[in-house]
């Protein structure tokens, strides 16, 4: 099997910079194909979830999954292609508060 490694590093960068540049606080996706975006204007990770789902069609994992410290919080994977990846971050930074 090849190494997916530098599409992984590569999708994890598009989504820490993109949404970094958008005004988020990204951390994760360094050494990680996981990034961790806190939810803005302090809302709850099951109603960003919604948002995102409903107005980006863009689906994330709610932060308050992973149990009470990750409340105000989304995660979102490098695992998909770079075509996904790349429209997945542009949805989002279209989104408006």
């Amino acid at each position: 099997m090849p190494c997916r490694c530098s599409l992984l590093h590569g999708n994890a960068r598009i989504i820490r910079d993109g949404l970094t540049d958008a005004g988020y606080t990204v951390y994760g996706a360094l050494n990680s194909p996981y990034a961790w975006v806190q939810t803005p204007k302090g809302m709850k990770s099951w109603d960003f979830f919604d948002l995102l789902l409903e107005q980006a069609g863009v689906v994330t994992t709610p932060g308050s999954g992973f149990g009470p410290h990750g409340e105000g919080y989304m995660r979102l994977t490098a695992f998909g292609s770079r075509e996904n990846t790349v429209e997945a971050v542009d949805r989002i930074k279209k989104l408006k508060f």
